[in-house]
């Protein structure tokens, strides 16, 4: 039986593909970079590009689309530091190119093609009201009506809080490799939640 295909955009370090690797799904992942630390590393089929050059057709065979896109925009914006809130408005971009790829996908598929995308609580005010939030991963899309409880957080609910997580990023400078992979980890889904959502969407063909 042909293994159902999950479309991974933004991928990083693979929390979304765990999931799917586990419930049956083949995965193929799109970054702008390979993230691999120590142990900690990509774990199905990757292909580096740019997520805003893909065209959702690419997609029309998937059964499912899941992103997560870039949310340091959103979190910094959210500090209350005088600094963080005279930035202007962050570029949507990078959020609203799922949502577009998914049109395509489904325009091309001649069917609907669900969607989860996973951001910050403060994406909110640029992006409008999440559907669902497991812990502090907030979730926009065809997000299914019953969800798992969880106190799972990022980093004590933002990218920069306080925490042993962000003290681990402040070992290292902004652009350094440990720094790097101390956001991966914290930014990288959490397994139930990777497949909780796998399960939902699994064919039934196959879930049978």
């Amino acid at each position: 039986m042909k293994r159902p295909l999950a479309i991974d955009l933004y991928a990083g370090l693979g929390g979304w593909a765990e999931g799917l690797l586990a419930a049956g799904y083949d995965v193929i992942g799109f970054d702008i970079e390979c993230h691999e630390y120590g142990e900690h590393r990509y774990p199905a089929q990757l292909v580096i590009q740019d997520v805003l050059t893909l065209h959702g057709s690419q997609f029309k065979d998937a059964s499912l689309i899941v992103c997560s896109p870039p949310c340091q925009a959103y979190s910094y914006r959210a500090m209350p530091w005088s600094r963080a809130k005279a930035l202007p408005p962050p570029d949507n971009t990078l959020f609203e190119t799922c949502f577009r790829i998914q049109r395509e996908a489904c325009e091309a598929a001649r069917r609907h093609i669900p969607l989860i995308v996973e951001n910050v609580r403060g994406a909110q005010k640029w992006v409008g009201r999440a559907r669902w939030n497991f812990g502090s991963f907030y979730l926009w899309g065809d997000v299914p009506a019953l969800m798992p409880a969880t106190t799972a957080i990022k980093n004590g609910n933002d990218w920069f809080g306080s925490g042993d997580d962000c003290s681990l990023q402040r070992r290292h400078g902004s652009k350094s490799t440990g720094r790097k992979a101390a956001s991966a980890l914290i930014a990288k889904i959490p397994l139930p939640l990777s497949a909780h959502i796998a399960r939902t969407f699994l064919p039934p063909a196959v879930a049978a």
